[in-house]
């Protein structure tokens, strides 16, 4: 399965996100506009499948660019879950040179394992960082 990773928030449709958050515990009882600001003010990360326009993924990052950033709103379409999707989508974001020295951090109740693949350590139950590469 080919998949394409785009990083420009105006290639990824809101509609497409909220659709997608929609899916999530987390995040299910955001308005659009919430929505559309959060993307306004992150990096955003979305990965559509080769051929389909349909969004798979999204992810969105909040970084001062110095010291931290902020992996938030990691979401896998249902229909597109178990196929490796969410790694790549990780993977991409991790080893992208602008978070390259910072800690990362994010929160989680239940996808431990996927992001302990990528040097986070769960701290706090939920809450799960990742120490600066050095």
């Amino acid at each position: 399965m080919g998949y394409q990773i785009v990083s420009d928030a105006d290639q990824i449709g809101l509609d497409e996100v909220v659709r997608l958050l929609r899916t999530t515990y987390w995040a299910n009882q955001r308005s659009a506009e919430q929505i559309e600001r959060s993307m306004r003010n992150s990096s955003c990360f979305g990965i559509y499948l080769d051929g389909e326009k349909k969004l798979a993924g999204f992810a969105r990052v909040i970084s001062d660019y110095a010291t931290m950033y902020y992996l938030s709103d990691v979401v896998i379409d249902p229909e597109h879950r178990h196929a490796g999707l969410g790694k790549a989508l990780v993977s991409h974001i991790v080893s992208l040179p602008e978070y390259a020295g910072l800690r990362g951090i994010l929160v989680t109740r239940d996808a431990h394992a996927l992001y302990g693949k990528y040097g986070f350590e769960t701290v706090n139950g939920r809450v799960m960082l990742k120490a600066p590469d050095r």
